[in-house]
């Protein structure tokens, strides 16, 4: 039988890849946005700078001695997440993360994805998309893309047992059984696991499952509640799964989160505080307008949440990093935690 030894959640944000003197690269694309959300309000940039200037100094915290030291920080907590993943050595890797338009367009979009094919490529950046992204965002795409592509290998059997079990447990689940393609071939898998394999696991060869919540894009955003059950399936569909030997050990991984593109430093150490207590009442009675822009990849963690309640594993909390690019807060509030 399968038994669930190991949990970690990690930020992956483009500041962990981008050098600090360099953040404000993103902060451009900050200035030029017109909708900021934050704490259930949307701001132009010149509003959010005004809206938040008796909360704390903003332009203290995104000057360049303070990035380097929360660049510093980002990096020795990624660092650690990797060294321990390593010594615990688990046979597969159940990901938790989202999907940003990578696989998925306005043709079609799940709320719940599960990836079932028996491998899954982690491209080489694609030089047409390249030249798309804004400055920032181009520079940080070395972190979730190899080289060259990656081949890894996916236990098929383990993910049709989970979408198996969200049937039973009478969840609509998709099953992408197939990576998806356009006109330049193969399409790599998302961020949110791209950023896990290269940062995380390092390339190694690891079993992983890519489970994809739309937790960006209405109207079929699932709630917080039902990211936690859902959770709560996979948690039972992996703890009935016959694996390929007596003791198949696993790794739960939440990706992304926590708040961004503005930093809400309360709503971080809430949900965290939280999840760590298992706190489901707080976490149920979060407004769904405080999981929005990347901030809603807070529910990938909400998701691992349910997918460890039934064990006995505890988060302890690695490192939170508020890591700001600009006067008006934005930037992202990292996040990196063990369950064990």
């Amino acid at each position: 039988m399968a038994n669930i030894v190991f949990g970690f959640g990690s930020s992956h944000g483009p500041l962990l890849s981008t050098p600090p003197e360099r953040w404000d690269l993103r902060a451009a694309d900050d200035r030029k946005n017109p909708e900021h959300p934050f704490r259930g309000k949307i701001y132009n940039f010149n509003d959010l700078v005004e809206a938040r200037r008796s909360e704390k100094d903003f332009f203290h915290e995104s000057s360049l001695e303070v990035r380097q030291d929360r660049y510093d920080r980002n990096n020795a907590a990624t660092k650690k997440l990797a060294e321990r993943l390593e010594e615990v050595a688990p046979d597969v890797i159940v990901v938790v993360g989202d999907d940003q338009h990578e696989w998925f367009f306005e043709d079609i979009q799940p709320s719940f994805t599960v990836y079932c094919g028996d491998n899954v490529v982690n491209s080489a950046i694609d030089p047409e998309k390249f030249k798309t992204k804004s400055p920032g965002i181009a520079l940080a795409m070395s972190a979730s893309h190899p080289p060259q592509d990656q081949i890894y290998p996916v236990p098929s059997d383990l993910a049709h047992a989970i979408i198996e079990q969200s049937i039973r447990d009478e969840f609509d689940v998709a099953a992408s059984m197939k990576q998806r393609s356009n006109e330049r071939g193969v399409i790599g898998v998302g961020h949110a696991v791209g950023f896990i394999y290269r940062r995380i696991v390092r390339d190694r060869p690891v079993p992983v499952v890519p489970i994809l919540i739309n937790t960006y894009f209405p109207p079929n955003r699932p709630t917080a509640k039902r990211c936690y059950q859902f959770g709560q399936s996979i948690g039972r569909a992996i703890a009935a799964w016959k694996g390929p030997k007596a003791d198949t050990r696993v790794a739960i991984c939440a990706s992304g989160g926590i708040s961004h593109f503005v930093v809400d430093e309360d709503f971080d150490r809430r949900m965290l505080t939280a999840i760590q207590n298992r706190d489901t009442k707080t976490i149920f009675a979060e407004p769904e307008n405080m999981f929005l822009s990347g901030t809603s990849e807070t529910k990938n963690w909400i998701t691992v949440a349910g997918i460890l309640s039934e064990t006995n594993l505890r988060m302890n909390l690695v490192d939170y990093v508020p890591s700001c690019r600009s006067e008006a807060g934005t930037g992202c509030g990292m996040a990196f935690a063990t369950w064990e």
